[in-house]
């Protein structure tokens, strides 16, 4: 048995082969035992708790720590043999290229956990996560993009010449690119600022429609005409921008004019009817009602109410039921809604004056000897 045991083969005996092995199977199954028992208790536990970065913590061990130490148990134990140089250094890579890799994931998946529980945290719902993705993948390529770096610098490799050709590179591409970076620049600052999120309804310039889509360089709008319109994230961040959906009441200006004919006792019953008539609508709150001004061809009042419900159909219901109330009322008292109107002046050539009240909506003047000119 000892002779067998002693038998040599790649600078190593059989005994050491079987230690090795036997190392190495007794590492994984303690880990096994660990996997099967503390740790699965522990993920029950962190299951009823009520935050969610414990779940992350067993997941990541779970997920990347555990498959790491496997190898690591696995290159230990081949690194206790006598090798040559070449598979001396084939295994040191080897490992290196694993250990980076679960590293690299794991960072990466921690990241990724980190912007989804902070776009949770802010509630801005399913949106939020959608939008969220595109900055998953940047962040994710930056942390492979540096760990490549740092496992070419373990492997021996030269990585300043990369750094500097990246660098150089780097400039020119941002150079070519200025417009896409800062379409990818204002893409964060619209995530993190939040002038407006999927769904929010907004008026920019002339244009205006509900948010469909927030993209690393676009985002995309949906017109109330029904056609999409596409817009740089650089061109919203620059502009002045509506949000309708932040509004949580409305604010109505409302105007109206009378007739010069109407009488004094109208006149200070018109507050109080348009008071009443607004009060009588839901969900309002008045403001004021004041006769404003003596206006070129009517006597003006002015009225200020706040409709409690951003929606704009509820506004325009509101409004069409105030109009037909305050058409019906001034029918019932006989009170005159304003039109307007021009007073025209004749003079004949004997220097007579007579004059004439007329509809006409735009001003007529008339020379000494009765010819008209605009």
């Amino acid at each position: 048995m000892e002779d067998f045991l002693s038998q040599e083969y790649w600078n190593n005996t059989i005994q050491d082969y079987l230690i090795v092995l036997g190392s190495i199977m007794l590492g994984i199954l303690i880990l096994r035992i660990f996997k099967s028992t503390i740790l699965k208790r522990v993920k029950k536990f962190t299951e009823r708790t009520e935050g969610n970065f414990d779940d992350y913590v067993v997941e990541s061990i779970e997920k990347y720590l555990l498959p790491a130490v496997y190898f690591t148990i696995v290159y230990t134990g081949l690194k206790t043999l006598n090798h040559t140089a070449k598979v001396d250094n084939a295994l040191s890579a080897a490992y290196t290229i694993i250990l980076t890799y679960y590293g690299i994931s794991l960072i990466a998946n921690i990241v990724r956990l980190a912007l989804r529980s902070y776009a949770r945290k802010r509630g801005d719902g399913p949106g939020a996560i959608k939008q969220i993705n595109g900055i998953i993948i940047i962040c994710i390529v930056l942390v492979w993009g540096l760990g490549l770096l740092f496992l070419f610098d373990n492997l021996g490799y030269d990585v300043t010449t990369i750094i500097a050709g990246l660098g150089i590179g780097g400039i020119a591409i941002a150079l070519a690119a200025q417009n896409i970076l800062g379409d990818l620049f204002n893409y964060f600052v619209i995530f993190f600022d939040r002038p407006f999120e999927i769904g929010d309804f907004l008026v920019i310039g002339d244009k205006n429609g509900i948010v469909d889509e927030i993209g690393i360089k676009t985002t995309r709008i949906k017109t109330l005409s029904g056609e999409q319109l596409v817009m740089a994230n650089s061109d919203l961040t620059n502009s002045r921008i509506h949000n309708y959906k932040k509004m949580q009441r409305r604010r109505i200006v409302y105007s109206i004019g009378v007739s010069y004919e109407t009488s004094l006792e109208h006149l200070k019953q018109i507050p109080a009817i348009l008071k009443e008539i607004v009060l009588a609508q839901n969900p309002v709150s008045f403001d004021r009602a004041h006769f404003l001004e003596f206006g070129d061809s009517s006597l003006n009042f002015e009225m200020v109410y706040f409709v409690e419900n951003p929606d704009y159909n509820t506004y325009m219901d509101i409004q069409q039921e105030i109009n037909l109330g305050i058409y019906e009322r001034f029918e019932a008292l006989g009170i005159v809604i304003a039109f307007p109107t021009r007073t025209l002046y004749v003079r004949n050539e004997t220097d007579q004056k007579f004059k004439v009240e007329s509809n006409i909506p735009e001003e007529v003047a008339f020379d000494r000897a009765g010819e008209t000119s605009s």
